[in-house]
């Protein structure tokens, strides 16, 4: 529990959870290193799309060390479910990956080009003749 100390003090305030919940808040709070004070919006957000049990329910589950990547994995997919309810980070990362397919045939379509153009100045230097002979006639 790195944050917990900061909170700990006598005057401390409770962890954004235990705020929101209107509760106190615990010594041992397994919200309160993830959530502090000074972040309400992130458990809000978070409170909002999966549920203050199904929060500690996962926190609990978890080993200590496991929990930080859980909250941040939970704060992303909760932001993204606020702004796209249905499809969420998926959604996001189909966009991603719709952009990197339309990346691909770009650069696909460019490098054909440059060939292109490289086959076409090879071949009128081999060839320089090539358009004077036309001239000559």
């Amino acid at each position: 529990m790195k944050d917990s100390s900061k909170r700990r003090g006598s005057a401390a305030s409770p962890c954004a959870a235990c705020k929101l919940l209107r509760r106190r808040c615990a010594q041992d709070c397994v919200f309160a290193p993830y959530f502090p004070a000074d972040e309400p919006h992130k458990f809000a957000c978070v409170h909002k799309v999966f549920g203050a049990s199904n929060i500690n329910k996962t926190l609990q589950e978890l080993e200590e060390h496991e929990r930080g990547d859980a909250v941040r994995s939970m704060v992303y997919e909760a932001k993204a479910r606020v702004r796209d309810p249905v499809y969420g980070c998926v959604g996001a990362i189909s966009s991603l990956q719709q952009q990197i397919d339309d990346l691909q045939a770009q650069l696909a379509l460019t490098q054909a080009q440059l060939v292109h153009m490289r086959m076409h100045s090879h071949n009128n230097h081999t060839h320089p003749l090539a358009f004077n002979d036309s001239t000559n006639l």
